[in-house]
């Protein structure tokens, strides 16, 4: 939970993990839809796939006993050489570094290390530094002091290097070049996409969710159908045998940001008859407003829904 996401953020979602999972076992034998359901709202979902996908190679392969070597949990999806090396320091005190957001911060300034820490150039630069360094006891002590050293003196935008330990050695303190490093990542604009979202209401008052496929944006989670243009929307309802009543009404446009691309979404709603059957039934599903199900849905959707469900109690 901590790729990419700040403490503060993670620790309510984190406590109720660990309530409904308290266990590898319990993880890996709940549905997917139920593990995504808990993460809605922390984003970057490849991760709940990822860690779903290794509490169940650990009770298929591993005799639901977490491995402790290096290669084994390397091999676990999601799962990079700092991650591994951090659960292996902390959990198993074995000799491994990492590389975390906070430790490169504290490199590139200690060491005055130029280039991007994203880059593979500057990367491998910073594995030379972290393992030279990198003691072979206390080594888990040492892993956790960096980290918290990131996070607090040596922050991003506070640092306090007046506080800081490491401050006689550091190069950019020295140098007072503090502000340049780590070098900041090379801009680059974000293209810009557009979509409709079909919300689909039945006379029941339901509506129709899809799920998404397992790779891509949103993946396995439950989303609305989408059309890429308007002129789409009457033929995406005739492929799947919905009747409309009524005219298509075009909700208020609002934008929704992904790292590497701005997604523009205009949610059309539908009112629709219910169809004798419903075509492709694993990957469509009614949604009662009134009585929610437990799935996982992205941010903008969980909003929208918010929104119809007020609109609906009023």
């Amino acid at each position: 939970m901590l790729q990419q996401t700040q403490v503060k953020t993670v620790i309510p979602y984190y406590q109720r993990f660990m309530h409904t999972y308290p266990d590898v076992i319990s993880l890996a034998n709940a549905p997917q839809d139920e593990v995504l359901h808990l993460w809605t709202g922390l984003g970057y979902y490849a991760r709940a796939r990822n860690l779903h996908k290794s509490a169940q190679i650990i009770r298929d392969d591993h005799h639901g006993r977490f491995p402790e070597t290096l290669e084994a949990v390397l091999s676990l999806p999601g799962i990079g050489r700092s991650t591994a090396g951090a659960i292996l320091s902390l959990a198993c005190q074995q000799q491994h570094p990492i590389l975390d957001g906070n430790v490169k911060r504290i490199l590139c300034r200690y060491f005055e290390i130029d280039g991007w820490p994203g880059h593979s150039k500057t990367q491998t630069a910073l594995w030379s530094q972290i393992i030279a360094i990198t003691p072979e006891l206390r080594c888990d002590d040492f892993n956790q002091a960096m980290m918290d050293l990131g996070s607090s003196l040596c922050s991003r935008t506070r640092a306090q290097c007046t506080e800081c330990p490491l401050q006689t050695h550091c190069g950019a303190y020295q140098h007072n070049t503090l502000k340049q490093y780590p070098n900041s990542k090379p801009k680059k604009d974000r293209p810009e996409k557009s979509t409709y979202l079909l919300i689909l209401r039945n006379t029941r008052g339901e509506i129709l969710l899809e799920k998404r496929p397992q790779q891509g944006i949103w993946g396995g989670l439950w989303s609305f159908p989408q059309c890429q243009s308007q002129r789409d929307i009457k033929q995406w309802l005739s492929r799947y045998q919905y009747q409309y009543t009524g005219s298509i009404r075009s909700g208020t446009k609002f934008r929704h940001s992904f790292s590497h691309f701005h997604l523009d979404i205009t949610p059309m709603q539908i009112q629709v008859k219910i169809p004798d059957t419903i075509m492709d039934g694993d990957k469509f599903l009614w949604y009662s407003l009134k009585q929610p199900l437990k799935l996982g849905l992205p941010g903008p959707i969980t909003k929208l829904i918010s929104q119809l469900s007020a609109q609906t109690a009023a």
